[in-house]
């Protein structure tokens, strides 16, 4: 089912597009605002340090891994995030969930911050590093509805930002996959993927080389490497497995991690019927009416 179209504001406090970013559904009254870590300190001046927030602390995403993320709520979100400027390192940006009318009481950010680390464990994009999800706050009916309300726009207003915590990196559904499947079934290879507006996926159970082929890069073979260090890819015998549906930046990129080898993901990921990536998304000829 396709999204609802939306407009969506981001205002630059600083003026600065790499500074701190506030987005805002123009119809709803919750803001995300993303801050970079070496900013921190002004927008603990700004008046939205103040009030009562969810915050995600999160570090970058690699293609040789997944990236981090801290959830967190506070009534005093200045305090909280100045210890946490201190205490813990792995994070380059605190995104914070606010009320533009400083509605938000501490019941609802308890309920979110538990919602949250639910959504964020199913959705394996990134490892959340709470250690638990904890247990569902009491939260009366009404209450939680408005909540669900705000996770929906918040969510929404994350993934603008570049934080899609909750949304996994394959297709949503079976049917999805299906249909957009692509191939790399060479030699002891048999890789299924998706090309996806993000990047291109492998998808969980995808089988690869373990051995590196003689002239792959040393960069690579300790790209490959990391992934079997981070998880994302099991050695079993010969063989390499991955164990989560993973993105990686390019289709090349995907390919490598599969053959042990330097290629050109555009020829080497194909569909079904043996059409080349490349055909079927650079090479094809444009509609004319």
């Amino acid at each position: 089912m396709n999204a609802a179209p939306k407009t969506i504001q981001i205002f630059l406090p600083g003026g600065d597009p790499r500074g701190i970013r506030v987005a805002e559904v123009t119809t709803r009254i919750v803001q995300v605002i993303e801050v970079p870590r070496s900013l921190l300190a002004e927008f603990l001046e700004m008046p939205e340090s103040s009030h009562v927030g969810v915050y995600f602390l999160v570090g970058q995403v690699e293609d040789d891994g997944d990236g981090k993320v801290y959830i967190g709520q506070s009534g005093e979100l200045r305090k909280r995030l100045a210890s946490h400027n201190k205490k813990k390192d792995f994070w380059e940006r605190a995104v914070v969930l606010v009320s533009r009318t400083n509605s938000l009481t501490q019941t609802h950010a308890l309920f979110l911050e538990w919602y949250c680390l639910q959504k964020a464990e199913k959705a394996e994009r990134y490892a959340v590093e709470n250690g638990n999800g904890g247990s569902k706050p009491h939260t009366p009916p009404p209450l939680e509805t408005d909540c669900l309300e705000i996770f929906e726009t918040g969510s929404t207003l994350l993934a603008t930002l570049g934080f899609p915590v909750f949304a996994p990196v394959g297709a949503a559904d079976a049917s999805s996959r299906e249909k957009d499947l692509l191939y790399c079934t060479v030699t002891g290879i048999n890789g299924k993927g998706l090309y996806t507006p993000e990047g291109f996926v492998v998808l969980k159970g995808s089988e690869g080389k373990r051995a590196n082929g003689p002239t792959l890069s040393e960069a690579n073979q300790r790209f490959r490497r990391r992934l079997v260090d981070g998880g994302i890819m099991k050695e079993t015998g010969e063989a390499v497995v991955f164990t989560k549906d993973h993105l990686f930046g390019s289709p090349s990129m995907a390919a490598l991690a599969l053959l042990g080898r330097t290629s050109n993901g555009w020829k080497e990921w194909k569909n079904k019927d043996g059409v080349t990536l490349d055909e079927l998304k650079r090479s094809a000829p444009a509609e004319t009416e």
